[in-house]
């Protein structure tokens, strides 16, 4: 028996290059995102081989999936280069967490708000008409989960109920569409909460107002669920503004 066969090199090694490729991606994504590579740069595989000690092979797979979401392109004669922000999938989570951790986070959170206002309470009025009992009910015991959370200042579990509150809103709507939406969601709030762009300690009426689009959800009242969100997405946005402004945020 070889100690070393084919089989046993790529599942002895698999690890650690997934590891090497998803670090190298969220430093280059990071850094294409931060304006660290301008639009029309070029990229030298070689030189990112020697500045991140990596592989050519680890390197070229992170360069398949920064062109796979519009952050690069190959030319003919001139190699990789760096595309404008404008051809990106900024629909893809993984864009969305690098931008939330560049300069251009304030117009990401921005960007992201008027998006989830412009659903989310379609997909709550939806919710209150397509939701079955048990849907509802899940989400009345996940919004009292959530006051309990904000009023104990536990902002982790606070951050998890939120994120699978909003993810049950959109998966009760019945939109398929609307569905895809709950990993930009989930990231949204993550960076909020990692780039402290959330308040400590909820505020009561965002406590309240989750309660109320559950409770209305849950009494088939497709407008008060619908208002209830959209006055739950301005007091996010307000929370937001508030917070950049007393930490001087880039606009």
């Amino acid at each position: 028996m070889e100690p070393y066969s084919n089989g046993g090199i790529a599942t002895q090694h698999a690890p650690a290059e997934a590891g090497l490729h998803a670090r190298v991606l969220e430093y280059l994504g990071t850094a294409i995102c931060g304006g660290e590579f301008a639009p029309g740069a070029v990229l030298n595989i070689d030189e990112l081989v020697e500045r991140y000690e990596v592989s050519r092979s680890v390197v070229r797979e992170v360069l398949r999936v920064l062109a796979s979401i519009g952050f690069i392109e190959t030319r003919r004669r001139v190699g990789v280069t760096i595309r404008p922000a404008h051809d990106w999938n900024v629909f893809d989570p993984q864009v969305i967490r690098w931008r939330l951790a560049s300069d251009s986070r304030i117009a990401q959170l921005r960007s992201i708000t008027e998006l989830r206002t412009a659903i989310e309470p379609h997909a709550a009025l939806l919710a209150a008409h397509r939701a079955g009992h048990d849907e509802a009910s899940d989400l009345v015991g996940l919004a009292a989960k959530m006051w309990a959370a904000g009023q104990a200042g536990d902002e982790e579990r606070f951050l998890r109920l939120d994120i699978e509150f909003h993810r049950r809103v959109l998966l009760a709507s019945g939109n398929e569409m609307f569905v895809r939406l709950q990993d930009l969601v989930a990231e949204v709030l993550t960076g909020r909460h990692k780039h402290h762009l959330m308040p400590h300690h909820p505020h009561e009426q965002a406590l309240q107002l989750h309660a109320e689009v559950a409770q209305a959800i849950q009494r088939h009242d497709g407008e008060r669920a619908r208002e209830a969100m959209v006055q739950l997405m301005e007091q996010a946005f307000d929370e937001m503004k508030s917070l950049w402004e007393q930490t001087a945020e880039p606009r």
